[in-house]
């Protein structure tokens, strides 16, 4: 399952040039399969974003989960396994959306980012560069 950070599913859902061409390709690859997912936390961080003014879409959180559904992506809830896994990731930032995406993509999903702190961490994750 290829699972997008939440600023790669915005640059992907806008058709962002910040999103590299094989970062796209594998998450519609993924999707054509339906193999494409996003974190339920991503739609937390997206709404906290738009609260706070750091972020400006045309829609509401609502709407942009719904729109990510409709694209055909799949949401991955926030569990107890993976919220006990986000606290135990060893020598990784408090960031807690960071956390809880790491932590969902270790149930054996690639991880697509630009999140420097991410891609450089040397704990055990797979992950491919959102800017390739």
């Amino acid at each position: 399952m290829i699972l997008p950070d939440t600023h790669t599913l915005i640059w992907y859902m806008e058709s962002n040039s910040r999103l590299g061409r094989e970062a796209s390709a594998r998450i519609e690859r993924a999707k054509r399969r339906g193999d494409a997912a996003f974190s339920a936390i991503s739609v937390w961080e997206v709404a906290l974003l738009l609260s706070k003014n750091r972020l400006t879409l045309d829609v509401t959180a609502m709407q942009w989960r719904q729109s990510l559904l409709a694209a055909g992506l799949i949401e991955i809830p926030v569990d107890g396994a993976i919220a006990a896994r986000s606290v135990s990731l060893p020598d990784f930032h408090d960031d807690p959306a960071d956390r809880i995406i790491i932590a969902t993509a270790q149930e054996g999903h690639q991880l697509i980012t630009d999140d420097r702190s991410i891609l450089d961490w040397t704990g055990a994750l797979n992950r491919f560069p959102a800017h390739r």
